[in-house]
């Protein structure tokens, strides 16, 4: 896609010209005879690529240089940078089998999973250790999101509080005395 439009480019960079002040010339002299300011302007401008590719000029100019430099070959990507990821496909693979387990499988009182027993498992399962924020991090990449549980009483009797809704609380609701001729409504 973008090769195409780097070949339409002359070998010097083709930047838009910045605002120059208005020379004292009159009018009727100009430097260049229109035909071939014509030819310049069907080029694209860096600027008229970057919209349409939807990137920043500059990285239209950082590629149109390397492309001058090495041809497409250059353009190629040179894969992800940074350091390669500490756990394999696989070990990622089997780490989600563990979380899937549940927490008590791996000795903890309860089943919920916070970022500090998950960090405990990768350390035990991978010989890897990882800070909480890193581990967060890991996990979604692996597709996992953040869930929190629903926060109810211990004591909360679900029949006590369907039978109050289905009797009690209609009575409980303030009754409107019935509106007469004059009254407005808002809203």
């Amino acid at each position: 896609m973008i090769g195409p439009l780097l070949a339409a480019w002359p070998d010097e960079t083709n930047r838009l010209s910045p605002q120059r002040p208005r020379s004292a010339r009159p009018p009727g002299l100009r430097s260049r005879p229109p035909a071939s300011r014509g030819a310049v302007c069907r080029r694209p401008h860096q600027a008229q690529v970057a919209h349409q590719l939807g990137v920043a000029r500059q990285n239209v100019s950082r590629w149109h240089a390397r492309w001058q430099a090495g041809g497409l070959q250059a353009l190629a990507s040179r894969g992800p940078t940074g350091p390669a990821p500490r756990l394999s496909d696989q070990q990622r693979h089997d780490l989600d089998k563990a979380l899937r387990q549940g927490a008590r499988a791996h000795g903890f009182d309860t089943d919920h999973w916070t970022l500090a027993r998950i960090t405990t498992v990768i350390q035990q399962r991978t010989g890897h250790r990882y800070h909480p924020g890193h581990t967060w991090k890991l996990l979604r990449r692996m597709g996992w999101r953040r869930q929190r549980p629903a926060r109810r009483a211990v004591e909360r009797d679900e029949q006590a509080i369907a039978r109050w809704v289905a009797e009690d609380w209609p009575e409980d609701l303030p009754q409107r005395p019935p509106a007469t001729r004059g009254d407005r409504v808002l809203g």
